[in-house]
């Protein structure tokens, strides 16, 4: 989940305005703690945000640099557990990020032979193991490393006195941009992509050295390997939320442009891979969604969708894929994931491989580990986002599940769409936020939803959960009576997703009705509180969502929380 930069470069860099506005690019990875280490010997630390880092540290130069934001797994959220984390002497330094599964035993055994551990950290094993290998030279240490580790890494280790810089990959993400006179190592792309539009890809039981006129990468045996160098197309300028106070509303605001974009690039750019998918989809026993969080919402929706249109499809939580699916040769498996990064997705598509499955992908970061897993992936188009939390990347994911079902005969108007998405929007955001008002106080809320507004409800609830810190519910509708009626009682805020003509929906709203809840309806019918403007229901499963987001929103600006980095929380989870 940490963010790692590295760069060394021909000429000197300045650590503020370089190596830490790299690592800014990476933040939404983790933000609990920072710091940087020169091959000059110099380290810094610090807990808290990168920018508030960023202003207290000295403004010096180096060539060879690591710099690290870090998401807590292993340790508090401390100084001393933050990242780079250094030998006994201080003469070599590591950030890293996974999760070392057997740091424990290791830690026992270097302790045994004299190292002096100064954290709570999985991490600081790596330091001391390298030094204890050092004697055999560099690249041995790190081959014994990889043999002996267990778990998930990507390592960035620089030495004092030395301008290289070396790196190991084993599921957790590390690319390497190729810049006029500069090298520069991130966690992905966004790292350089305003630097250079080439990248090589670290592939598992991968390491590299890296100095300023090159690379070279090596197996985990030593054996040299021979990388392609890709070119990517990706957004090369930093995000900015110009005239907005927080990057969660100006990117729900993005999405009707967001959403045309993907339309287009599905109708053009994107057309063979589609018919590719589409193919693949028609040509399987059966089709598995694989995701998390909101993506996996998204994918109930698809299966929804593709099962309205006759097509047998399925989706299941990414961590309890291997627990819960069975995947077989005849068996596509979509991930949907927004980083495509997503640990628990990528260990899922590991299984389904072994077991014969074809891969497919929905991402949003082009050639990002699940991508280049798959046969084929569609790209969704949505651009940066920097908020924790998903809002364009949710409507286009999906977008571009309705669109493959459209494929298969469901309807859905997509010209019209973006019009909706502004529409909805417009119309409702003044009353959401006088709304969030009345709500800032209550912890518990419901969302009931049926059919295609039960996955709806769903990520409604989560955006509330995630961004407000409110304990809200989406429920089925018809389970109420199996249980959750029990919960409701005079003033209980229920809101009702009731897409045109649903007459359970509307059933099941009488019910909560009578027991005192304080209804709020969103749909498509005339006078509803929160009016959708459409009767399309593949439609309606994406606006509805959006008064979800914008209800988080400003409830969450009530309340006086950090709403794009909501606490514990980090943007892509590259770890189990």
């Amino acid at each position: 989940m940490c963010g790692i930069v590295g760069i060394a470069s021909s000429k000197e860099f300045p650590i503020k305005g370089e190596l830490l506005a790299r690592l800014k690019k990476l933040e939404y990875r983790g933000y609990d703690s920072v710091g940087y280490a020169t091959s000059d010997g110099i380290c810094e630390k610090g807990v808290g945000e990168l920018v508030k880092f960023i202003e207290r540290v000295k403004d010096g130069k180096a060539r060879t640099a690591i710099a690290h934001t870090r998401w807590a797994t292993h340790g508090g959220v401390t100084e001393a557990n933050a990242h780079p984390h250094s030998d006994c002497k201080g003469n070599l330094f590591i950030v890293h990020n996974g999760i070392i599964e057997n740091y424990e035993e290791m830690k026992k055994d270097l302790e045994r032979k004299g190292h002096k551990f100064r954290t709570q950290t999985d991490s600081e094993a790596i330091a001391h193991f390298l030094e204890e290998k050092m004697g055999k030279g560099m690249e041995k240490a790190m081959q014994e490393f990889m043999k002996d580790a267990k778990g998930t890494f990507a390592v960035l280790a620089i030495r004092k006195g030395d301008e290289k810089i070396y790196a190991m990959k084993r599921d957790s993400p590390l690319a390497l941009g190729l810049a006029n006179g500069e090298m520069i190592l991130g966690s992905d792309i966004y790292a350089f992509s305003d630097k250079t539009n080439k990248a090589i890809f670290f592939d598992d039981e991968e390491y590299a050295i890296i100095d300023a006129k090159g690379y070279e990468f090596f197996d985990s045996k030593g054996k040299k390997v021979k990388k392609e160098i890709k070119e990517f197309t990706w957004a090369r300028q930093e995000e900015s939320k110009h005239e907005h106070p927080h990057y969660m509303i100006k990117e729900i605001h993005e999405q009707p442009v967001a959403a045309e974009r993907l339309i287009r690039s599905l109708e053009a750019d994107q057309a063979q891979k589609v018919e590719k998918l589409v193919n693949m989809m028609k040509e399987a026993d059966r089709v598995l969604f694989v995701a998390a969080g909101t993506s996996y919402f998204a994918s109930l929706l698809g299966v929804y969708f593709l099962n309205k249109a006759g097509l047998k499809a399925q989706t299941l939580i990414a961590s309890e894929f291997e627990n819960f699916m069975y995947a077989d040769k005849t068996t596509l498996v979509i991930a949907v994931s927004q980083s495509g990064e997503t640990m628990d997705a990528v260990t899922a598509l590991k299984f389904a491989k072994g077991k014969g499955a074809r891969i497919a992908s929905l991402v949003n970061v082009p050639h990002s580990t699940i991508q280049r897993m798959s046969e084929v992936s569609l790209e969704i188009c949505a651009g940066q986002e920097v908020c924790v939390a998903a809002t364009k990347t949710f409507t286009n994911q999906v977008v571009a599940l309705l669109f493959l079902a459209s494929k298969f005969g469901f309807h859905a108007d997509f010209e019209g769409l973006p019009l909706q998405i502004e529409k909805t929007i417009a119309s409702n955001e003044g009353k959401v936020k006088e709304l969030a008002k009345k709500l800032k106080d209550r912890n518990d809320i419901y969302i009931l939803g049926r059919g295609l507004s039960y996955p709806s409800a769903r990520e409604f609830a989560h955006k509330l959960k995630e961004i407000a810190y409110v304990h809200a519910e989406g429920m089925m509708a018809g389970e109420l009576k199996h249980g959750t009626l029990a919960l409701i009682e005079d003033g209980t805020p229920v809101f009702s997703l009731i897409p045109n003509g649903d007459a359970d929906m509307a059933s099941n709203t009488k019910e909560v009705e009578a027991r005192g809840a304080d209804v709020i309806l969103v749909s498509s019918m005339p006078g509803s509180q929160f009016q959708i403007p459409t009767t399309n229901r593949g439609i309606f499963a994406i606006l509805s969502v959006i008064i979800g987001q914008l209800l988080a929103y400003y409830i969450a600006r009530e309340r006086g929380l950090p709403i794009d980095k909501p606490r514990n929380l980090a943007k892509s989870v590259t770890v189990k």
